[in-house]
């Protein structure tokens, strides 16, 4: 087994999400997952990655059948960036009202500061 990002099975592997990972593993036989899981434990060992893979293994292991296609061939998707900030300025943002008085919900609301009149 090798540990050269290269020789991996899945172009991108480092970048893939997760939850696409899960479905571009489908057509890998237990070997390349061996490989897959000996380049995560040798990496960045992440727990979700590693608890994929293992499932996979145990899947194949049990039965399951390869699913078609080829893992390499498809563009592999990245996670999208955060996009972080508000939106929301002052400018935008709603003009602060008081809820109407209990029991008149037709009234127009006072500001709390305003009791008067």
């Amino acid at each position: 087994m090798t540990t050269d990002h290269g020789g991996l099975p899945l172009p991108d592997y480092d970048e893939l999400p997760v939850g696409t990972l899960e479905h571009r593993i489908r057509s890998l036989g237990v070997p390349e997952l061996d490989q897959l899981l000996h380049y995560e434990h040798e990496h960045a060992d992440r727990a979700m990655v590693v608890q994929v893979l293992t499932a996979r293994k145990r899947q194949l292991d049990a039965g399951a059948p390869l699913s078609g296609g080829n893992p390499a061939a498809a563009k592999p998707e990245k996670a999208a960036p955060g996009r972080g900030g508000s939106p929301v300025s002052p400018a935008t943002s709603q003009e602060p009202m008081s809820p109407p008085p209990h029991g008149t919900p037709a009234q127009q609301g006072k500001p709390k500061g305003d009791r008067t009149g």
